[in-house]
């Protein structure tokens, strides 16, 4: 068993240095892609438009072998695309969120707050939807990590 657990060891590291120290051998990386889409109007067709958009990227890239994150962020008016009682594209992001694995969706909590007070009630999100603290920070923070920026 010892004897085993050496040779394993061993074999670990003799692949691990050759894949160091071998003269023109490279390992191959996965280009990662990033893109953050901005979602500020109560328009059907703009958020279907933001969902086909990250449904066609991650279609390209994954073919490609490389990855993609996409996030949604939605405020203003565009918070009714996560809405859980008003959202007009809800199967469609369900649809989406099963296709495109690394997809984020993201409504500002400004905006959020402003509707629940304006209706007097709580607003009810749909499921997986993460809560940001401000829609345009979010966006803006994205873009400093190097996030790609698209408004459909």
């Amino acid at each position: 068993m010892y004897k085993s657990i050496i040779a394993v060891a061993l074999s670990a590291f003799a692949l691990g240095a050759l894949a160091v120290f071998a003269p023109g051998v490279q390992a191959q990386s996965v280009t990662a892609h990033k893109l953050v889409i901005q979602v500020t109007e109560n328009d059907e067709g703009a958020m279907t438009r933001a969902l086909g958009n990250a449904e066609n990227a991650y279609e390209i890239y994954s073919a490609r072998g490389e990855t993609l994150d996409v996030e949604i962020v939605t405020y203003g008016p565009g918070i009714t695309m996560l809405r859980d009682d008003l959202s007009p594209v809800k199967e469609r992001i369900a649809e989406v969120s099963m296709s495109v694995p690394g997809l984020t969706l993201s409504m500002c909590n400004n905006s959020k707050q402003g509707a629940e007070r304006r209706e007097g009630r709580e607003i009810p999100v749909i499921e997986g939807v993460q809560i940001v603290p401000a829609g345009i920070v979010r966006v803006m923070e994205l873009q400093e990590q190097g996030y790609v920026y698209a408004k459909p």
